[in-house]
């Protein structure tokens, strides 16, 4: 054993002179650590070999402080029986044994950071999770590309791939004060395997570049990484003060990780079964351990009970005769079908459907008309008898016995390959082409990608669907082919529109539970977490987290939530540990993890398989505080409590008959289809919309369909936060999402600008008001309560920024980190040449794509 007090202390300085020659580059990006507030023992192999590092450490403490972190330099040449030995070290005064340096070095950087005081963000160790996760190679002295022009302000550290992650880690800081969420399972730097798309080395001296996948070969080194994400990310690695067969091996253990042969080798089945079925008998039972919200899983009857009787769905019934998924493979073990049909019945029926899907209900409208959804028939000769059989069981089910319709998606909505198409080119676009286009060229290349078409397309279906249920007081069959993509995005949105339930937080993670992740969605497929079938993939889900958010631009008090929810929702895509994104539907869950279970010899007890976190267990990636970015400071609820007369009493709201200004939803109700009254002006904001000639006007207006004047109707009406809301559909009233695809672009970053300021405002206002209310709520007649810093606040308030302490206290400046990119950082990824005077900047400012006038004139809603 070596005790470190006792080894010869060396100047950080003279450790680059008894380096090799060639050697002593190395060890200048680490010469910055001067900088933190830690003390570093520097243990290096200068290329004598395992037995010279065991017996004595050049070590050299810092300023005499505490030590904090620890750093090995260790040279490619190093012996592997070095990497076996066993090291003790006295740290902190707490005795840590790693056994195996290569592997176990990393998983103590955890406690050194935890028990070390004064210990920055900028370790040189990466954020591991606490389970199931282990280094697989890594690269000294990388250079993380910062700028395209410049490498000034580039970053120098290890890169480092383990079976979860690419982690680049670093004790340099970024160029420009930044603001990021802390990731509980993330580094800063960090970019999860499930979200590489694409691995890309290259050779400057040789000009090759070469895609690597899983089991390729690489015949020559690499000097430079780029890796392409699925969140819109383009990341940059260089290797020039690196070893030549390092960077060589790291750039193949990324390649090789990325493209897991099987599904059970997918991190989340390490992370769990290490995490929650430990000897201490810890498990996942499917509810926050930190007390969040409850959002219902659907696995069980009683939850599909309490559906029910919310929505009044009085002639539905819980079915179970799916239990170990016997009848359907993709089905859940519990749904709800019409009462009158028996399961003797159901289970007759179900072999004539695709894949055995039988009909489903998914929700009920307050007048009695049902949504459902089910498969093709497939056997044509029984199409008739069937649907007579199944219409005539919904008919039943509806107090006023009214008709059933039918809507086929796959003959009214772009198929999943279209889906996938527009949002490769919206990539190329958005973060791969130039900006250095004519805006007429840049404009067209946004219209052609077609992505926002397809969000216009659902959104308008949906509302023809809402006029079904609401307008016509019909039940509507959603059918698909196989009924687990168009309809999935279908029924939620119809939801959306509909209750406004789903549009509070818990409801809308129950929305998706239930429509997404129990009827069976092709996560694994769609997401291509396997990387084996590129047609199978398609962005179903970002679609609809898209056309949430335009309904959330348009009525933005009506939504418990916020857009950088959604985007935090699409990003667990990535991380591949909840159960909400890791299957195709739930049988295979479980079949999965019951045999990695009895592989791994994990004893399950009363559970039948593993019990994977629901990604709606939000502690698991966030802090409480962190959370407070997904609430809503505009939204308002069912009722709003208030004071009146020294009580609190709840006010409900109630719809008024005032007709509001044109600014509700930014253009006069008597604008039909972009034309206008005699008597009707547009704002000087909306003056590039074209006034169309009467005649154009009235021969479109005699080609409106019932469900285009029933939209039309309800938009002429003021809009209920709590009652049905219906989408502008106009091309003008469907804004590009910027924070999502852009967040990325660094030169798209506008500093103290953006969504986010008006956003921190409305946050510290409703935090303060939140603060009275709960002072309010104290009072009892007996005085007034002071209003002082130190008074009651309330435990844990909703929003993320707070209210000034004391009353006193001037209006605080925004933080310096606000940008139009909040909460993310930008910076790090791949840049482009300046874009002044661009289409891009144009349109970062506020201006619209606005389509050419016959467009407009040929478009209906």
């Amino acid at each position: 054993m070596t005790d470190l007090k006792k080894t010869p202390q060396v100047p950080i300085k003279k450790l680059e002179a008894r380096l090799l020659p060639g050697e002593a580059n190395r060890l200048k990006p680490y010469r910055r650590q001067r900088a933190c507030d830690l003390t570093w023992f520097v243990m290096f192999d200068v290329g004598f070999g395992s037995k010279c590092l065991q017996k004595a450490w050049d070590v050299q403490p810092v300023g005499g402080k505490s030590v904090g972190a620890v750093l090995f330099l260790l040279t490619d040449g190093a012996e592997s029986s070095m990497l076996q030995s066993s090291w003790y070290l006295a740290i902190c005064g707490h005795n840590l044994v790693c056994l195996s340096a290569k592997v176990c070095l990393y998983s103590l950087a955890k406690g050194f950071r935890e028990n070390a005081p004064g210990c920055s963000s900028h370790s040189l160790f990466p954020c591991f999770c606490s389970s199931g996760e282990i280094m697989v190679n890594e690269a000294n002295f990388v250079r993380k590309c910062i700028g395209a022009d410049s490498s000034q302000d580039d970053l120098w550290g290890k890169l480092i791939c383990t079976n979860f992650k690419v982690s680049f880690v670093t004790h340099d800081s970024l160029p420009q004060q930044r603001f990021q969420c802390t990731h509980r399972l993330l580094g800063e730097h960090d970019v999860p395997l499930a979200c590489v798309e694409q691995v890309v080395t290259v050779n400057d001296a040789k000009g090759k570049q070469k895609i690597l996948g899983c089991n390729k070969k690489l015949k020559f080194n690499p000097t430079e990484l780029i890796l392409y994400c699925k969140d819109f990310r383009i990341i940059r690695f260089r290797f020039d003060e690196a070893g030549p067969e390092s960077a060589k091996k790291v750039c193949l253990a990324i390649a090789h990780y990325s493209h897991p042969a099987d599904t059970q080798l997918l991190f989340g089945f390490e992370y769990v079964g290490t995490r929650f079925y430990s000897s201490s008998g810890e498990r996942m039972n499917g509810v926050d351990p930190g007390g969040g919200l409850q959002t219902p899983l659907f696995d069980c009857s009683s939850d599909w009970d309490r559906e029910i009787k919310r929505t009044g769905a009085s002639e539905w019934r819980v079915c179970s005769i799916n239990e170990n998924y016997l009848v359907s493979p993709s089905l859940p073990e519990f749904f709800v079908v019409p009462s009158s049909l028996a399961d003797q019945d159901l289970k007759q029926y179900a072999c004539y459907f695709n894949s055995q899907r039988i009909p489903l209900w998914c929700w009920n409208h307050s007048n009695g008309s049902a949504l459902v959804r089910m498969s093709s028939i497939t056997e044509p000769q029984q199409q008739r008898k069937l649907d007579q059989r199944i219409c005539s069981a919904i008919i039943k089910s509806h107090p006023l016995r009214s008709d059933v319709l039918k809507t086929d998606l796959d003959k009214s909505l772009p198929n999943i390959q279209e889906i996938q198409s527009a949002l490769v080119k919206l990539r190329q676009i958005c973060v791969i082409d130039p900006f250095e286009e004519s805006e007429e060229k840049w404009l067209s290349s946004m219209e052609s990608s077609r992505w926002m078409e397809h969000v216009r397309a659902f959104l308008k279906h949906a509302v023809e669907v809402v006029y079904m249920l609401e307008g016509k007081q019909a039940s509507v069959i959603l059918q698909e082919e196989e009924d687990r993509d168009l309809s999935c995005v279908t029924s939620s949105l119809v939801q959306v529109m509909c209750d406004p339930h789903c549009r509070s937080l818990s409801g809308f993670q129950g929305l998706v539970q239930k429509e997404w992740v129990m009827a069976g969605h092709r996560f694994l497929d769609r997401c291509n977490h396997l990387k084996k079938n590129d047609k199978e993939e398609s962005p179903l889900f970002l679609l609809f987290l898209n056309c949430v958010w335009q309904l959330m631009e348009q009525y933005p008090a009506a939504f418990e939530f916020t857009e950088m929810y959604l985007i935090m929702l699409s990003d667990s895509m990535w991380v591949p540990v909840f159960s909400t994104f890791l299957f195709n539907c739930p049988r295979q869950r479980a079949e999965h993890s019951r045999d990695f279970a009895l592989s791994k010899s994990i004893s399950l007890g009363k559970d039948q398989s593993l019990r994977f976190p629901p990604v709606w267990d939000w502690s698991q990636q966030f802090s409480l505080k962190d959370q407070g970015l997904f609430n809503n400071p505009l939204y308002v609820g069912k009722s709003a409590p208030c004071m009146h007369n020294g009580t609190v009493r709840t006010f409900a709201h109630k719809r008024s008959k005032k007709n509001y200004s044109s600014t509700l939803r930014g253009l006069p109700s008597a604008l039909r289809n972009g034309t206008l009254s005699d008597h009707d002006t547009l704002t000087r904001r909306n003056s590039l919309m074209p006034r169309l000639r009467p005649d154009l006007a009235q021969l479109r207006e005699q080609q409106e369909s019932p469900a285009e004047r029933f939209l039309q109707d309800w938009l002429s009406r003021p809009a209920d936060p709590q009652g049905l809301l219906l989408p502008q559909l106009l091309p003008s009233h469907l804004p590009f999402w910027k924070l999502y695809f852009l967040r990325w672009v660094p030169e798209a970053r506008i500093s103290h600008g953006g969504p986010v300021t008006a956003f921190h405002k409305l946050s510290m206002l409703a935090d303060e008001i939140e603060t009275l209310q709960s002072k309010l709520r104290q009072y009892t007649g007996g005085g007034t309560p002071a209003l002082t810093p130190s008074g009651p606040r309330s435990e844990h308030s909703r929003m993320y920024f707070k209210a000034c302490s004391s009353p006193c206290d001037s209006s605080p400046a925004p933080p310096e980190y606000l940008s139009s990119a909040f909460p993310f950082s930008p910076v790090g990824n791949l840049c482009r040449r300046s874009i002044l005077g661009t289409p891009l900047s144009k349109f970062l400012n506020g201006a619209k794509i606005w389509l050419s006038t016959e467009t407009l004139a040929n478009e209906s809603l």
